[in-house]
């Protein structure tokens, strides 16, 4: 791996972490005033934008055709629970909180591709998972006068998460890309129209702001998950991961700036332990060989 191609990973990268960061500020800041399901609507309209520029032309005759319906459908399902469940959490808890607990997603990950793809998972990786495990009972401090019931929506979410990481695993042997992401975008707007009838009518937006913000849901997201791709075709896994952890400060400092959010010790010391525990679990990963997709580690939202 030359230099050239690490500086350019370490930018797409950085790029990434930035668009799903100015993402998850948006969600958090018009779920306040917008239903969830008309904020996911706005997601995955505004982020079929970018998602046009990488089709290939030759491609646009048979867009949709598949050799998995079956599988597109779990990856589109667990997908959509996911981004229900994250989205709510942004809703109820603080932004840093959130972004923390998200980064189990690996963790569990691999405790169920021990269950589904018979996959032998030894000691070192068991330690990894032990030691995530006590990052998220750290920072969830489950007997503490702050536990919220909510905090439970963010592990909802690495659930979820880790069934489309290991859906996607299996789509990616014959599906492209921007089709997995086609499929979840087609499914997310009708699940998003679903929460009509069932939750309330959505309200139309009331300022030039309020678009704008819904408009930045959309389109940071979708740049977000390219800019994912393009870091992972310029470098390993393993080197260029460390960088989504900026994620985190991006929270604290929006938390703090926009909502007055000051993290308490256990938010940072369970933040680290999960970190520890997933960045284990990815090199590890990456010293097997296995073979892990952008968008399985992307904090898909």
């Amino acid at each position: 791996m030359n230099k050239n191609n690490i500086n350019a990973a370490a930018f797409f990268m950085i790029i990434s972490v930035t668009g799903f960061s100015i993402m998850d500020l948006s969600v958090k800041w018009t779920t306040a005033s917008y239903p969830i399901g008309e904020v996911i609507f706005f997601r995955m309209i505004f982020g079929i934008i970018p998602l046009v520029f990488v089709v290939p032309k030759e491609r646009w005759k048979n867009l949709f055709e598949t050799k998995k319906p079956g599988l597109h459908f779990v990856r589109c399902f667990t997908g959509t629970c996911a981004l229900f469940a994250v989205y709510a959490s942004l809703h109820y808890l603080p932004l840093a909180q959130t972004v923390s607990l998200t980064f189990a997603s690996p963790i569990f990950s691999t405790i169920l591709s021990i269950f589904i793809l018979h996959e032998v998972v030894r000691r070192r990786r068991w330690m990894a998972i032990i030691l995530g495990f006590i990052g998220v009972c750290v920072l969830v401090n489950p007997f503490s006068t702050s536990f919220s019931i909510y905090m439970i929506l963010p592990l909802i979410f690495c659930f979820f998460f880790a069934m489309v990481s290991i859906s996607i695993r299996k789509l990616s042997e014959t599906e492209p890309t921007y089709l997995v992401a086609l499929y979840f975008t087609i499914f997310g707007i009708i699940a998003s129209l679903i929460t009509i009838p069932l939750f309330g009518a959505w309200k139309i937006p009331t300022s030039t702001f309020d678009l704008f913000i819904l408009l930045c849901v959309g389109v940071s997201g979708g740049i977000g998950n390219l800019a994912l791709t393009a870091a992972f075709k310029n470098a390993e896994v393993s080197i260029v991961t460390p960088l989504k952890y900026l994620s985190l400060i991006y929270a604290v400092i929006f938390g703090y700036l926009i909502w007055g959010e000051i993290p308490t010790w256990n938010t940072y010391l369970g933040a680290i332990l999960i970190v520890i525990s997933s960045l284990i679990i990815i090199r590890r990963e990456t010293v097997l060989k296995k073979n892990i997709q952008p968008e399985t580690l992307a904090v898909n939202r």
